[in-house]
Order: C-alpha cells, then sequence, then structure tokens
C-alpha cells in the first residue's frame, strides 16, 4: 500500500468532550488522528460518528464479511490508515491473521466461503466500476442476504470507500 503523507492538511484538533465520551461509551477511541482532523467541523464529526458505529452495531451481517469488505476497501485504495484500524478489528471479531493476508488473493484462496467471496467481488465493484453492479452479482446478493441485510453490504461498502478518500484528501496520518 501507498506511503502516506505524514503532514495533515488541517491542525489535529482536540475532540470536543461531549463527542469524546460519546465515542468512547461506542467502545471507540477518541484520539484518533481521523476524528482529530474532523473536529475541524464538530457537527460533521458527529455525524461521521453516529453513522460509522451504526455499520459497526446495528447490522445483521456478520462483523467478519464487513471486515473483510472493508480491508479489501483498504488495499485497492491503498489506505493504510484505514488498513491498520480495520486489522486490529478484524482480528478482534475473529478473523485469523492467515485470512487476513489471504485477502489480497481471495479469487484463489480457499479461506473464503461463497459469502465472503461474494462480499469481496461487491467490494471490488463498488471500488472499481463506481457502484455499477451486474445482474450477476445482484442475483446472488439476494439469494444469500435479505434486502435489509442487502442495503447493510451496499452502505458499509460506500462507506468504506468514502473514507479512504477523505484520509487520502486530508492527509491524515496513522497514529504511531
Amino acid at each position: 500500500m501507498s506511503t502516506e503523507n505524514n503532514q495533515p492538511r488541517l491542525p489535529l484538533n482536540s475532540v470536543p468532550l461531549e463527542l469524546q465520551e460519546r465515542i468512547t461509551s461506542l467502545g471507540g477511541d477518541p484520539n484518533l488522528n481521523l476524528y482529530k482532523i474532523l473536529s475541524n467541523n464538530p457537527q460533521f464529526l458527529s455525524s461521521w460518528v453516529d453513522f460509522a458505529y451504526s455499520i459497526r452495531r446495528n447490522c445483521t451481517t456478520s462483523r467478519q464479511l464487513r471486515e473483510l469488505m472493508i480491508l479489501r476497501g483498504a488495499q485497492l485504495c491503498q489506505s493504510n490508515y484505514e488498513w491498520f484500524q480495520h486489522e486490529k478489528m478484524a482480528k478482534q471479531c475473529g478473523l485469523t491473521q492467515e485470512r487476513i493476508d489471504a485477502i489480497q488473493n481471495w479469487q484463489t484462496s480457499t479461506l473464503f466461503d461463497e459469502k465472503e467471496r461474494l462480499v469481496l467481488e461487491l467490494m471490488e465493484l463498488l471500488i472499481e466500476h463506481k457502484g455499477k453492479l451486474n445482474d450477476r452479482i445482484d442475483e446472488k446478493l439476494k439469494q444469500h442476504f435479505t434486502h435489509a441485510e442487502y442495503i447493510e453490504l451496499i452502505l458499509t461498502g460506500s462507506f468504506y470507500v468514502m473514507v479512504p478518500t477523505v484520509l487520502h484528501a486530508l492527509q491524515i496520518p496513522t497514529e504511531n
């Protein structure tokens, strides 16, 4: 993955206390550089936190499936920051290092089941085809997931296409 510039485009502000408390209560770390940069606009940081944690906590699709998508997106978008944060989360939800290492070559790996392959392909389509899904993947998604879960996967993937865009645009450095 690419080396990200260590000089952020905006100041790393302190996260407002009420947002620190909310992030902590959700199980997050308010000291992340992403949150510090977004603190330049606390209203949007608040909206970001609401949406990100809704994806993390309010979905019925498995966290492992969604972390696979996020990590594949981090690879394709060359986002070291996103990879660094979500590799930890993937391990916390039960993905092994062997499976994480195999994401790059998921098409030939025997470590992923049909649903996992489907969401990895979905993430690639969201990035490489700018969200345009073909009929085959649409049908397969509908075979394996409810309509609500379909929406969860599309919103998860789309959000985690936006995340590296924000990270790159603002040159947010990975925490040391």
